[in-house]
């Protein structure tokens, strides 16, 4: 979807990203989504894809210097250590523009309204009520030693499971899904989205930088307020267990 045209230099930073590996869960979970509900593949390939480029627009951003400042991203050099961090800032505004253009563009042999609702229901999960306030509520909290689980829980339904969430029911929507079954969906998927995040937190202390492919222990050092954090290891591993039955009851 995102070839490689003038501006090159643009271009050359968003492929930079987009094609960096990762896990592609996302994309994944709105083709399965829209097969589950009778849906084709091709039908949901692009929303797939723009779920990918946002959640590669948000990685970008994240790990700039006056955000999370990172150097190290699915076993590479973050893009604004390439590019440059004005290109970066670019690219992801591009990503993220052309994620939209791409769904209501690409997307065949689905009714108009339809393409509609999955644009608004898209832009609702990354706007700022869904992972913008995630994120930004995650930014005022650094350093703040009174955080607690409902809080935590905010940030992480925002950050990382919204999209998620959006995912799936994008899938399930473009699909053919009744209300009832969207619904189940978005349930399973926000339990899915939670789930990553109690994992990603306990992988943070429990793993290297370099079996994960990004910088470990970055949470300690940052004192962000993470699950092990605020219950321990093994509460944390509880929890996880608890969010993945939830999920796969929905399912």
């Amino acid at each position: 979807a995102v070839l490689l045209q003038e501006p090159l230099k643009i271009h050359e930073s968003m492929r930079y990203s987009l094609l960096a590996g990762g896990k592609r869960v996302r994309p994944m979970l709105c083709i399965a989504a829209c097969e589950l509900v009778g849906g084709e593949e091709s039908t949901a390939m692009p929303s797939a894809c723009a779920v990918e480029m946002i959640h590669t627009m948000s990685l970008m951003h994240d790990d700039l210097p006056f955000m999370d400042n990172d150097d190290l991203r699915r076993g590479k050099p973050t893009n604004h250590k390439i590019f440059g961090e004005d290109v970066t800032v670019l690219a992801g505004d591009a990503l993220l523009a052309y994620a939209f253009e791409h769904m209501a563009v690409a997307t065949k042999g689905v009714p108009s309204e339809r393409i509609v609702r999955v644009i608004g229901e898209l832009a609702k999960c990354i706007g700022s009520e869904g992972l913008v306030a995630g994120q930004v509520v995650d930014i005022c909290s650094e350093g703040n030693s009174d955080v607690g689980l409902d809080h935590l829980e905010f940030i992480h339904i925002h950050k990382t499971a919204a999209l998620l969430e959006g995912s799936v029911v994008l899938g399930a929507i473009l699909g053919g899904a009744n209300d009832q079954e969207v619904e189940k969906l978005r349930k399973f998927a926000r339990c899915i989205g939670l789930l990553f995040q109690v994992v990603d937190d306990i992988l943070d202390v429990t793993k290297s930088s370099q079996e994960l492919g990004k910088t470990a222990g970055k949470d300690l050092l940052a004192d962000k307020t993470t699950y092990p954090k605020l219950i321990g290891i093994d509460k944390s591993k509880e929890f996880a267990e608890k969010l993945n039955r939830e999920a796969q009851e929905q399912l």
